[in-house]
């Protein structure tokens, strides 16, 4: 029984020093920084955080958006999501949405673009205590579907 309890103990240890951890400017690399300010000049309130040992993502205002970037540690960008309203996501995708997800609330929505899946939206879905958050092409395909991050920190 010990042994069960430590193992638990050391899963829940490592399952928290998973999540992005706020870093200071001073710790970001500078190859980070370069690509990040060559490639938002005028973004504004920089906040860093480390995703993991090989991810950096600042979150910042631009054009007064709530915006956050990732780069990985050698400075190539990865993606880039701008929050906009539930309203500016693509016809297709709120159609899906209804279709599929009718009785749930689409809480949050953004713009993606990234290296990965290149021009994309995100939807964060709420009904009671499930939460999703949903990936859609521009056409309303839907790419990847998670539990969001809220629903994920509670079952911790």
């Amino acid at each position: 029984m010990k042994k069960i309890n430590a193992l638990i103990s050391i899963a829940i240890l490592m399952s928290n020093a998973a999540y992005a951890q706020k870093i200071s400017d001073e710790k970001v690399p500078y190859s980070v920084k370069t690509s990040f300010m060559s490639k938002f000049p005028s973004a504004k309130k920089i906040n860093w955080e480390i995703e993991n040992q090989d991810e950096y993502e600042a979150e910042f205002k631009l054009n007064g958006n709530e915006v956050s970037a990732n780069f990985d540690k050698s400075g190539k960008w990865l993606k880039t999501e701008t929050e906009i309203e539930v309203s500016a996501l693509p016809v297709p995708i709120q159609e899906a949405l209804k279709t599929d997800f009718e009785d749930f609330k689409v809480t949050e929505a953004s713009k993606i673009e990234s290296d990965k899946h290149g021009n994309c939206f995100e939807a964060e879905l709420k009904k009671g205590k499930e939460s999703y958050d949903l990936l859609y092409s521009p056409e309303g395909k839907m790419l990847a579907k998670s539990m969001s991050k809220e629903k994920e920190e509670e079952e911790d």
